[in-house]
């Protein structure tokens, strides 16, 4: 007869994840300094090395805007409104308590008139934070499912997630920037003469990398987004010391049927799960920006 499902320590699951992460981060720059390397021996012998901090610095200068505004666009784009002091009493006691509790400043709080269950967190830093939360979260959630999941957000302004999504971004647009460059040079001619007979295997090694490397960075991309939803999943019972209740609030947000309707590709990832309710396809595992609601409800059900 099978015993008792293991007891996970939440401090266990923290370390797991942030290690996941950063496991996940090494692979990524370990891939944009391949090919960057691989583009610069295609288009000079030597060259490898020399283009490498180029295309990075340049790719992190183009992301730089979006660090700074991007919470603006993103709150914006949701539709997104802020609280006055003296509205939804309730939800601000819950934040600012837990604001104590997490030693974080208090985050602005946002409303989304929407009926669908959600929210998210965004803001380069603890001091540059808010949370929005639709009019359905608040009116379907009991108090205790409502505070774990401002625990929730309140652990991915803890956590620095923006700041560490925003390196992951970089990097995939470095990816991105190196690959398109590559397939050009390729296109209009590459190397020359004796250069060319030289660098046979390196041109099949580029045209491959240009091909593969994009694809591969946006899966790494995802499944960094998918370690943090664990790792602010982990933080949030750790702040509430009661995971149930976050177990609780994802069952009922992922048993809502009502999709987000602001919500869209480009913000679905902000989301404490999935807002769009698109139906389940092949794959869904790689290409997921949130993990499986099963999973994240049975690693909170086992945490001591």
């Amino acid at each position: 007869m099978a015993g008792p499902a293991p007891r996970l320590s939440i401090y266990d699951a923290l370390a797991a994840n942030r290690i996941r992460t950063a496991v996940l981060i090494a692979v990524f720059t370990l891939i944009v300094l391949a090919l960057g390397f691989v583009f610069g021996e295609y288009l000079q012998p030597g060259g490898g090395a020399a283009l490498m901090p180029f295309a990075i610095g340049f790719s992190a200068l183009s992301s730089a805007g979006s660090y700074f505004a991007g919470d603006k666009v993103v709150l914006g784009m949701s539709h997104a409104r802020e609280l006055g002091v003296g509205e939804e009493p309730q939800l601000r006691n819950i934040v600012e308590a837990l604001a104590i509790g997490s030693g974080l400043p208090t985050p602005k709080l946002y409303l989304i008139d929407d009926t669908a269950p959600n929210a998210f967190a965004t803001g380069r830093d603890p001091r540059h934070a808010s949370i929005a939360v639709t009019r359905g979260l608040l009116a379907k959630l009991e108090r205790t499912e409502l505070e774990a999941v401002l625990a929730h957000e309140m652990s991915h302004i803890g956590n620095r997630d923006i700041r560490v999504m925003l390196l992951v971004i970089v990097l995939v647009g470095t990816v991105a920037l190196l690959a398109d460059w590559l397939m050009r040079s390729m296109w209009w001619g590459g190397r020359r003469g004796r250069d060319r007979d030289r660098g046979g295997a390196v041109a099949l090694l580029a045209f491959a990398l240009a091909l593969v490397t994009p694809v591969i960075a946006t899966l790494i991309q995802l499944a960094v987004s998918r370690q943090r939803e664990y790792l602010a999943d982990a933080s949030a019972a750790l702040l509430t010391r009661y995971p149930p209740a976050l177990a609780s609030a994802l069952r009922k947000i992922a048993a809502d049927r009502e999709p987000l309707e602001v919500a869209n590709k480009a913000t679905a990832s902000l989301y404490i799960a999935n807002p769009l309710k698109d139906r389940p396809a092949f794959f869904d595992g790689l290409f997921d920006t949130h993990p499986p609601v099963e999973e994240r409800i049975r690693r909170l059900e086992a945490m001591g």
